[in-house]
């Protein structure tokens, strides 16, 4: 009587993996929390097996990017870089979002909301963009942005995944 493994497959692991850098005033921010975050967001949109770059940076950087961009001379919330890309690993590499720090903590202010939770917008937001929904298309496209940008926070608040 053969005893060995059995030839049945076996099933791989799916993972969602969030890389965060912090350059300037974004240092404040703790990347665990914001790491796990990012990738309940993922889960909740259902994406597995796929990666995704998150640097939280000043006014000076994201400006820049945003007038190399988007020929716009100011800071501005939040960046999408959507990319996409099958990795080696056979994951997906959905793209690079870039928030301001030192923008959200004034929209925050203004809001009357923590930083976190105006980061959280940004983050929601971003990664939105980097999977093609896009709310300056049509009304109809930022009404269903805004709803699912609605439900996800929704769901984060709830502990959903």
């Amino acid at each position: 009587m053969d005893t060995g493994p059995t030839s049945r497959p076996v099933p791989r692991a799916q993972s969602v993996t969030v890389d965060v850098v912090r350059r300037g005033p974004a240092r404040q921010v703790p990347v665990r929390g914001f790491k796990a975050k990012a990738r309940r967001i993922l889960r909740l949109m259902d994406l597995m097996d796929c990666e995704l770059s998150v640097a939280l940076v000043g006014d000076d950087e994201i400006r820049r990017l945003n007038g190399r961009y988007r020929s716009r001379d100011e800071p501005t919330d939040v960046l999408s870089f959507p990319l996409d890309e099958p990795l080696p690993s056979g994951h997906r590499l959905i793209g690079d979002v870039v928030i301001s720090v030192e923008k959200a903590a004034r929209q925050a202010r203004q809001r009357r909301r923590s930083l976190d939770d105006e980061l959280e917008v940004l983050l929601v937001h971003g990664i939105l963009h980097n999977l093609g929904y896009d709310h300056e298309r049509s009304p109809d496209d930022e009404r269903e942005m805004r709803a699912l940008e609605r439900r996800l926070r929704r769901d984060l608040k709830a502990g959903k995944r």
